[in-house]
């Protein structure tokens, strides 16, 4: 055997082993955040299942990895899968309606459709409805792609049991969706018909662009002032919102690759708001307060399928 032979006890083998690992790790990177993001609705959380995915995965043989894309899917999800699990226990204390963890991203992720549709803020909150494995089958199968041997890995469940559980999130999930697609320019018509309407003080076109039985969401999480039920109807709504003009500066931003705007207090982030548009009107409002939740709007997240 030679000097520098591939084996575990010499330590250039072992760099040349570890590079390889963070080179594959770094190329998927933006993937598996999506993954675990998408799995979890949460930045903080999607990174920590990241760096417990990467131990795991720096200690993996290579030589017995045939698609690292894939194999690295299925540690991620894992990791999620764990996650998501102590994360609904962290639900069920919170102060309040519980909202996603807003993304401020690129412009790309608009022209991929059906990525930016599974990160909505509409969308995440009915992902938030299917249990952790059906999250995680729905996830893999409809955004990714994955063939159902490789969830079933991911999962660890018979490829079977995993077609079931496919058919049974994805019948769960389009009876709660939006109705209809909306395109990127309703949504900012909306949201532009809406921003004039809130620094005009223009109650009357305020609630035209108000569906009857819109519900806004407000997470403050117990740290700052945030309506602790869902405030739902358009005068309701409107008059919670007619408050916030006075002293607020509104400004257009792409969150969770969708028009949305950040409300902005003293020149910093205060709010994230984001929309649900049905038929040309305003159906949802989730507004996101917690300034824990905060940080990735003001830096773009790079997402990738």
């Amino acid at each position: 055997m030679s000097e520098h032979a591939a084996d575990d006890t010499d330590p250039l083998a072992y760099g040349d082993r570890v590079d390889t690992a963070t080179e594959a790790f770094v190329t998927h990177r933006n993937l598996l955040f999506t993954v675990a993001y998408e799995m979890l609705g949460s930045a903080a959380d999607a990174e920590d299942a990241l760096q417990e995915a990467w131990l795991r995965w720096a200690s993996v043989d290579l030589d017995g990895v045939r698609d690292q894309r894939a194999y690295l899917v299925r540690i991620v999800t894992r990791q999620a899968l764990m996650r998501l699990r102590t994360l609904r226990r962290r639900k069920e204390s919170y102060v309040g309606p519980w909202l996603p963890e807003p993304l401020l991203t690129a412009p790309d992720v608009a022209d991929d459709v059906a990525l930016a549709d599974s990160v909505s803020m509409a969308m995440l909150l009915v992902l938030e409805t299917l249990a952790p494995v059906e999250r995680a089958v729905f996830v893999l199968r409809e955004v990714f792609d994955l063939d159902y041997e490789e969830i079933a890995e991911a999962v660890g469940k018979r490829p079977a049991a995993v077609r079931q559980i496919a058919h049974r999130a994805r019948a769960h999930v389009a009876a709660r969706r939006p109705r209809d697609a909306v395109s990127p320019a309703e949504t900012e018509a909306a949201l532009q018909a809406f921003q004039r309407s809130v620094e005009t003080g223009d109650l009357r076109n305020l609630l035209d662009i108000l569906a009857p039985d819109v519900v806004l969401l407000t997470d403050g999480g117990g740290v700052v002032r945030a309506a602790l039920d869902p405030v739902v109807g358009a005068d309701r709504v409107a008059a919670v919102l007619g408050r916030i003009a006075a002293a607020a500066s509104l400004r257009p931003a792409r969150v969770n690759g969708h028009p949305a705007l950040t409300i902005r207090l003293d020149g910093e982030i205060d709010t994230v708001l984001a929309v649900r548009v049905d038929d040309g009107l305003i159906t949802g409002l989730y507004a996101v307060r917690n300034p824990e939740k905060l940080s990735r709007v003001e830096r773009e997240t790079t997402l990738r399928r």
